[in-house]
């Protein structure tokens, strides 16, 4: 038993407890050893978590603008395979939610910025754009989940004809949105948008 065959069996058994109910003895019985045979691999159940977040967080195509992609192309497309890997795993925006970046992930990183620099962003503007993206993503998976772990535990009536009646202009709001994956779209697009309009103003 490895690093990696523990990790893989985390992020298994965290699809099947979440979060929450992930612990360290739960996932010692999961692999049948003992809590010590993991605390040898790993100092704490911190550790544990900032590998997996690590682990999944590759699953992305992290790096930089592919060829004939703009930055703007570039960044929406992240945001959706990010949010494709997020919505992969349990409980994985918690999990990946103020966890550190490895070495793999920060060379990655630095690919990124260095294009976005090329591009004619600064530094710092780079930092602020793939860190705005991110965190709009993040949040928005979060609360995707957390919907639908409410859901799952206490299902809601659909909102009634009476109910709407009384509130008109959520009505027609709510079926013009669409669904979720149009509000995710449609936020993507305000947020590039909203980093090129700075960056106008700033030149």
């Amino acid at each position: 038993m490895d690093r990696e065959a523990i990790v893989g069996a985390a992020l298994s058994l965290l699809n099947e407890t979440g979060l929450d109910g992930l612990t360290v003895r739960r996932l010692a019985e999961h692999l049948n050893v003992k809590n010590p045979a993991l605390y040898w691999h790993f100092s704490s159940k911190r550790a544990l978590l900032d590998e997996m977040a690590q682990i999944l967080q590759s699953r992305q195509d992290f790096g930089p603008p592919r060829d004939g992609e703009s930055w703007q192309q570039w960044l929406t497309r992240r945001a959706r395979e990010r949010r494709q890997v997020l919505l992969s795993c349990r409980d994985a925006a918690r999990l990946v939610a103020g966890t550190r970046a490895g070495p793999a992930l920060i060379e990655k990183f630095e690919a990124e910025l260095n294009a976005l620099v090329a591009a004619g962003f600064t530094p710092a503007q780079a930092l602020h754009a793939i860190g705005t993206i991110t965190r709009y993503v993040n949040g928005f998976v979060l609360d995707e989940q957390a919907m639908a772990e409410h859901t799952a535990d206490a299902p809601q009536p659909p909102a009634t004809a009476d109910v709407f009646a009384a509130t008109p202009t959520l009505a027609a709001a709510i079926q013009e949105a669409g669904d979720s994956d149009a509000a995710f779209e449609e936020g993507v697009r305000v947020l590039v948008a909203g980093i090129a309009a700075r960056r106008g103003a700033k030149a």
